[in-house]
């Protein structure tokens, strides 16, 4: 986004502490400079119109305006400019949140917990660093997450690479015995229509979701299963409030519930979330563990990923969408060995171009799509 100049951030906080705690941070990451702080949104869009920042760190519950109003302000008079949200692990501030994200906000941090001054500013220091670092490298962030027609009005491109070879169809790929279904050779065929939809997604995510999911039929006929990374809390607020806006039934995933066609299921946040055979074997469950994080994701894409390969042998579509690192590049190359249809949302559409990167360069992406075309190849894929 700014090559040769200064990241401009304006800190608002009604809180003294978290204005300074913030300002700190922001000051010690190379690149970064604090322009300003406000105590409240009604100072902080008058400063705005002064200081012209770059981004704002923006609390959600302050007097006088609060974030969500600001972002309005925002998203009308100045949308070039970013913000990141300071928000609380309540249930409310899950609620606020979501609709923050769905203003525009480019990601949110929670505020630290630690009663130690030392491991709180760590905290702040360890959440805001690599998304203030984002923020600096995505050239459209601000535009992408507020400006939501832009390309459902220009048909985008799909770029298609030739499918894997078919080989000889392997029958009784469930498994009757509650094992796993292993493909015998080094790549499984790809038998046909997908019969589940697997989705990693990140920064940008819970906006993206927004509006890929509701462009789905409520007659899709097949389970989707989806890792967002958020942490508690959070995730049953977007499974809310996505469920409001599609014709899918979107929920926080339960412990032991069995898969269902037409429901989306989004992995509970700070649990790692996977797939397993029921007692009968004729059926598929969800499992939420404790596991440890991966690529230091709990849920993480990965995990998830592995385990649809397990079940769904040649039976797959698993997208990779927007987001910040790497989780889900290795679950997607065992997938791809195992006869998934894998589709990519593409660079120009993505907030953050990390989760995505390396499965398209490496050539395991099947379909490298706009956001506003993913659903329709997710439609192709089980139809």
């Amino acid at each position: 986004m700014l090559i040769g100049k200064k990241l401009r951030v304006l800190v608002v906080d009604d809180t003294i502490v978290y204005r300074k705690a913030v300002s700190d941070v922001l000051a010690e990451i190379p690149g970064v400079e604090v322009v300003g702080v406000a105590h409240n949104g009604k100072i902080a869009m008058s400063k705005v119109a002064t200081l012209k920042p770059d981004l704002l760190t923006l609390d959600i519950e302050m007097p006088e305006m609060n974030g969500i109003e600001v972002l309005s302000a925002l998203q009308s008079n100045y949308p070039s400019i970013g913000a990141v949200m300071v928000s609380t692990l309540t249930s409310d501030g899950g609620v606020m949140t979501m609709k923050a994200l769905e203003l525009g906000a480019f990601d949110f941090i929670l505020k630290p917990t630690a009663k130690n001054p030392a491991e709180s500013k760590k905290q702040l220091k360890d959440a805001l660093t690599p998304i203030i670092n984002e923020f600096k490298k995505s050239k459209n962030a601000p535009s992408l997450l507020r400006n939501k027609g832009q390309f459902t009005k220009t048909p985008g491109t799909v770029l298609r690479k030739p499918l894997k070879p078919l080989s000889a169809a392997r029958p009784g790929l469930k498994s009757a015995d509650n094992k796993p279904d292993v493909p015998k050779g080094k790549l499984a065929v790809r038998r046909g229509k997908s019969e589940i939809i697997a989705i990693g997604i990140s920064t940008g995510g819970p906006n993206a979701l927004t509006q890929m999911l509701p462009m789905l039929p409520g007659n899709l006929g097949v389970p989707i299963v989806i890792v967002q990374h958020m942490p508690p809390v959070f995730t049953k607020s977007l499974a809310s409030s996505l469920n409001a806006k599609c014709a899918l039934l979107v929920k926080e995933a339960e412990d032991r519930e069995d898969l269902q066609i037409n429901t989306v299921y989004i992995a509970p946040g700070g649990k790692q979330m996977k797939l397993i055979a029921s007692a009968d074997g004729m059926n598929r469950q969800i499992k939420i563990t404790n596991d440890p994080p991966e690529n230091s994701c709990r849920p993480s894409a990965d995990y998830l990923f592995r385990s649809v390969g397990d079940y769904y042998v040649g039976r797959t579509t698993a997208v990779i969408m927007t987001g910040m690192g790497s989780d889900g590049s290795k679950g997607l190359e065992i997938l791809s060995q195992k006869g998934a249809t894998i589709i990519a949302q593409n660079e120009d559409t993505c907030v953050v171009f990390g989760m995505p990167k390396k499965p398209i360069e490496s050539g395991i992406a099947d379909r490298i799509v706009p956001l506003n075309k993913i659903a329709d190849e997710i439609v192709k894929s089980v139809r």
